[in-house]
C-alpha cells in the first residue's frame, strides 16, 4: 500500500498532467512526462476514476467559464457593423478556447484508451468529438433570447459584399462601396469577405454552424429572397420572372451558401458527402420558399393580372408553374374569390365592367388551370351575382352583338363558329387525357368542366337558353325599329352565328322579324309607285311586322294629327289593294319622323320620335298650348307631357311661358332660349336615345304568366283547389312551344302569390283555391 506522501506526490503530478482539476486549463507538460505520469496512473489502477474526474472538470469549465464568455459578448447593438465585429470576436475567441484545451484533450485520449470499461463520452467514443459535443450541448443550454441580432447582421453585412462584389469594379474613387457602405477608397470589402470565410470555418470546424446559425441564416435569405422578388416582380406582369430568379438563387445565394459551408471555396470538396448533402438539401428548402413567396405575391396580384389578360400571360405561365411546385392552390382559390366579391361584386360596378372581368377570369384561369377545376370554385359567387342582377341577360346579349373591337363575346361568339370543327377533332385526343386534381368536384363531369366555353358560361348563369334568346328578340327588335337606316346584311350575319351557338329553332322568330324588314322595304317601294298614294310635302315608309314573332311593345297611346292619319289610311288602302285580304293596324308612337324646321334665320333637319313630331307640328298651327290642351288633342297623361316637352325647349324652340304653359319661340330669341336651356340637353337625349319601345322584361313575363291565369281558374272551378305543385304540373300540359310560356315552379308561386294579394285566390295551409262569391 503507497504510503500518504507518495499519494501526494502523484496527485501532484496528475494535477500537472490535467490542470483543469485545479480550475485552468493551460500546462507545461511535456508528451515524455505525461507518459511516466500516465504509467503511474495505470500502475496505481485508477485510470477510469482519473478519466472521469478530469472530464467532470472539463465540464464544469466549459459552463461556468467558456460558455458565459461566448454569450456576454452578444450585446444587442442596431448597427449592423458593430454586430459583425461582436460575432467574430466571439467566434474567434471560443475557437482560441476549445484550441487550448486540445494538448489535454489529447492526453486524456490517451488515458481513455487504456480504461478498460469502453464507456461513451457525451455519446461520442472519441474524446474530442465528445468534447464538442459537450461544448454545442453546454451553449444552447445557456443560449440568450437575443442572440440572433449580431448573427443576423454578421450575415447580412457579408451578404450585402457578396451581392455587390462587381458592382462598383468600374467606378472612382469618390464614389460610395454599396458593400460596406464606406467611401470607395476607404472599402472594407475584402476585409469583411476575409473575416467572414475565416469564421465560417471555425464554425464548421467546431460544428456549431448549423446549430447556432443555421435558423438565422435560413431567416435571413428567406427576408432577401422576399426582398428581391417585391423589388423585381412588383407591378409588372408582362415578363416571366421565375427564369431570372431561379438564376438570382443559383448565383448568387447558393453561392454565398457554399462559400460558408466550404470555408471560403465556390465549390463543395468532391470526397465531403456531408457538406454536399447540407448544401443540396438548403437548396431544395430555398426553392420551395422562392417559389412560394413568388406565388403568394402573384397570388395578391391576381385580380389586376386577370384584368390585364392576355397581356399579362407570362405572370399567369410563372404562376401556373409554381402551382405545379407548391401547395397554394386553396389560397389562390379563396384569396381570388376574396378579391373578385370585394372589387366586383357591389352595386358600384356597371353589369357590363362584371361580364368584362368575369370572361377575363375565365379566360386567365382556363390558361392556368385547363381542368377548369380552379375556375368552377372561384366564379360560383360571381354567376351566382349575376343572376341577381335584373340587366345581366341584356348586356350579355348586347356584349355578342356589338361592333369594334373590344367587344370580347362577340369575338368569342365568331370564334365558336370557326372553331366548332376543331372542336370536334380535339376529342379524339385519348393520349393527351390527364386526370382532375384532387380537390376537384368527384360528382361533376371533368369533360363537361373543360368543354364548356365562355358563352356557355354565361348561358349556364341561368340555365337556360330562352332568357338569352328572348332578350336578343327584344334587343334586335330595339335595334330594327329604332334606326333610321337598317344593316340587314350585319343582322342577318350576327343572326347565322348565335344559330349556331343556339339552335336554329330557338331563333326562328329572329328570322321572321329580319324578314318583316326585307318585305317592308319591298312593300313601301311598290306602294310609292301607286299614283293614289303621296303628299307632296310628306312621305311614309311603313315598318310592316308579323305581330305575334315579335314581343310585346309598351302600352302608349298617341293621337297622331289629322293629316298624318289620313296619310296612313291611304297607305292602308294601298296595302290592302296590294295584300288582298290583309290589312294594318298603326302603332303611333313607335318609329321615326324625318322633319325639317324653319324658325326665323334657323333651319333644323331632325330625326325625333313621333310623340315629339306629333308636339312640334301641333305648335306650328297654334303658337301657344297648355299641358291640359295638348292632353286633350294628342291623349298623353300630362306628366309624360312634361317630360317630352323638354325635348324642344332643349332645341330652343318651346319656352314655358308660366306654369305648364308653353309657347312656340320666334326668331330672334330661338338662340338665347337654346343656351338658356342647355342644361336639360343631356337630360333630353339620355331619354330619347336610352329609352325602349319594346315592354320591359318584367312586363313581358307578367304577360306570359298572365297566359296561364284561365286554366288556373279552370282548375279551381273544378276541383276547387290545389297544392302548388299540383297546379305547376298540370300546367305542364297545356304549355305551348312559343317562347316565354314555361314557367318555374318558383315563377308560378310568385304569380299565385300576387293573386292572393289582389284577392283573386285565397290560401288555405298550403291549397291555392278560388274566393268565393
Amino acid at each position: 500500500m503507497a504510503k500518504k506522501g507518495e499519494l501526494e506526490a502523484c496527485w501532484s503530478k496528475i494535477n500537472y498532467a490535467f490542470p483543469i482539476l485545479n480550475g485552468t486549463i493551460f500546462t507545461e507538460c511535456t508528451n515524455e512526462e505525461y507518459e511516466d505520469i500516465q504509467e503511474i496512473v495505470i500502475n496505481l489502477g485508477i485510470q477510469i476514476k482519473i478519466r472521469d474526474l478530469v472530464i467532470i472538470h472539463i465540464e464544469k469549465y466549459v459552463r461556468q467559464n467558456t460558455v458565459p464568455s461566448f454569450w456576454a459578448k452578444f450585446v444587442k447593438s442596431d448597427v449592423e457593423v458593430k454586430g459583425f465585429q461582436l460575432f467574430k470576436t466571439a467566434i474567434n475567441d471560443l475557437y482560441d478556447s476549445v484550441t487550448n484545451f486540445e494538448p489535454m484533450l489529447r492526453k486524456l485520449s490517451l488515458l481513455n484508451s487504456n480504461c478498460s470499461d469502453n464507456m461513451p463520452i457525451f455519446g461520442e467514443r472519441d474524446i474530442i468529438l465528445g468534447f464538442k459535443q459537450l461544448l454545442r450541448a453546454t451553449l444552447l443550454a445557456q443560449i440568450p433570447l437575443e442572440f440572433q441580432y449580431i448573427i443576423y447582421f454578421f450575415y447580412k453585412v457579408s451578404f450585402n459584399v457578396f451581392d455587390n462584389e462587381y458592382e462598383n469594379s468600374d467606378m472612382g474613387e469618390d464614389v460610395m462601396c454599396s458593400g460596406c457602405w464606406n467611401d470607395y477608397s476607404d472599402c472594407n470589402c475584402a476585409y469583411i469577405v476575409k473575416v467572414f470565410h475565416d469564421t465560417n470555418r471555425k464554425l464548421m470546424e467546431l460544428q456549431l454552424l448549423e446549430r447556432l446559425a443555421g435558423q438565422v441564416l435560413t431567416n435571413f435569405i428567406q427576408m432577401r429572397i422576399e426582398s428581391h422578388i417585391q423589388k423585381l416582380c412588383t407591378g409588372t406582369f408582362d415578363v416571366s420572372h421565375i427564369a431570372f430568379l431561379e438564376n438570382w438563387l443559383d448565383t448568387t445565394v447558393m453561392s454565398w451558401l457554399t462559400r460558408i459551408y466550404c470555408g471560403g471555396s465556390s465549390k463543395p470538396p468532391p470526397d465531403d458527402k456531408n457538406v454536399q448533402n447540407a448544401i443540396s438539401k438548403f437548396k431544395q428548402k430555398l426553392s420551395y420558399y422562392l417559389y412560394h413567396s413568388y406565388t403568394k405575391l402573384r397570388i395578391d396580384q391576381l385580380f389586376n393580372i386577370i384584368i390585364e389578360y392576355p397581356d399579362s400571360q407570362p405572370a399567369v405561365d410563372d404562376i401556373k408553374l409554381c402551382l405545379d411546385k407548391t401547395d397554394l392552390r386553396p389560397t389562390l382559390c379563396k384569396n381570388l374569390q376574396t378579391a373578385l366579391e370585394t372589387r366586383l361584386l357591389h352595386p358600384g360596378v356597371n353589369t357590363s365592367e362584371i361580364l368584362t372581368a368575369y370572361v377575363s377570369t375565365i379566360r386567365t384561369l382556363r390558361h392556368l388551370d385547363p381542368s377548369g377545376v380552379i375556375l368552377e370554385t372561384v366564379t360560383k359567387p360571381v354567376r351566382n351575382y349575376l343572376r341577381n342582377r335584373e340587366d345581366t341577360v341584356r348586356s350579355v346579349v348586347s356584349s355578342l352583338t356589338e361592333d369594334g373591337v373590344g367587344s370580347e363575346l362577340a369575338e368569342e361568339l365568331a370564334k365558336f363558329a370557326a372553331d366548332g370543327e376543331d372542336d370536334l377533332e380535339k376529342e379524339d385526343l385519348w393520349d393527351e387525357w390527364n386526370p382532375d386534381p384532387v380537390d376537384a368536384d368527384p360528382k361533376a363531369n371533368s369533360s363537361d368542366r373543360k368543354a364548356s366555353d365562355i358563352i356557355s358560361m354565361l348561358v349556364n348563369v341561368y340555365g337556360s337558353k330562352e332568357l338569352f334568346v328572348n332578350e336578343y328578340r327584344t334587343l334586335l327588335a330595339d335595334r330594327l325599329l329604332g334606326q333610321t337606316v337598317i344593316n340587314t346584311e350585319k343582322e342577318i350575319t350576327y343572326l347565322e352565328l348565335l344559330k349556331l351557338r343556339f339552335g336554329e329553332s330557338q331563333l326562328h322568330f329572329c328570322e321572321v322579324m329580319l324578314k318583316d324588314v326585307y318585305d317592308s322595304k319591298r312593300i313601301n317601294a311598290l306602294i310609292h309607285q301607286d299614283n293614289s298614294f303621296g303628299d307632296s310635302h310628306i312621305m311614309c315608309n311603313g315598318m310592316i311586322l308579323s305581330a305575334q314573332f315579335w314581343p310585346p311593345f309598351k302600352d302608349e297611346s298617341l293621337e297622331l294629327p289629322d293629316v298624318i292619319k289620313q296619310l296612313l289610311e291611304r297607305y292602308t288602302k294601298c296595302f290592302e289593294a296590294l295584300k288582298g285580304n290583309r290589312t294594318l293596324n298603326w302603332i303611333p308612337h313607335l318609329g321615326n319622323v324625318n322633319i325639317e324646321i324653319e324658325i326665323g334665320q334657323k333651319k333644323l333637319d331632325l330625326t325625333v320620335s313621333p310623340f315629339n313630331a306629333t308636339l312640334i307640328m301641333h305648335f306650328q298651327d297654334k303658337p301657344e298650348w297648355s299641358l291640359e290642351e295638348l292632353h286633350q288633342v294628342m291623349k298623353v297623361p300630362i306628366t309624360i307631357l312634361r317630360r317630352k316637352i323638354t325635348y324642344w325647349q332643349s332645341m330652343g324652340l318651346i319656352s314655358e311661358k308660366s306654369a305648364d304653359y308653353y309657347v312656340l319661340v320666334d326668331g330672334n330669341d330661338a338662340n338665347r332660349s337654346n343656351v338658356a336651356t342647355s342644361q336639360v340637353q343631356e337630360m333630353i337625349c339620355e331619354d330619347e336615345e336610352s329609352e325602349s319601345v319594346m315592354a320591359s322584361a318584367h312586363d313581358q313575363r307578367e304577360g306570359e304568366l298572365q297566359v296561364f291565369w284561365s286554366y288556373i281558374v279552370g282548375m279551381l272551378t273544378n276541383l276547387d283547389s290545389l297544392p302548388l305543385d299540383r297546379i305547376h304540373q298540370m300546367l305542364k300540359m297545356f304549355a305551348s312551344q312559343a317562347p316565354g310560356t314555361e314557367c318555374s315552379i318558383q315563377e308560378l308561386r310568385q304569380f299565385l302569390d300576387t293573386k292572393v294579394r289582389t284577392h283573386q285566390l285565397v290560401l288555405q295551409g298550403s291549397m291555392y283555391k278560388l274566393p268565393k262569391t
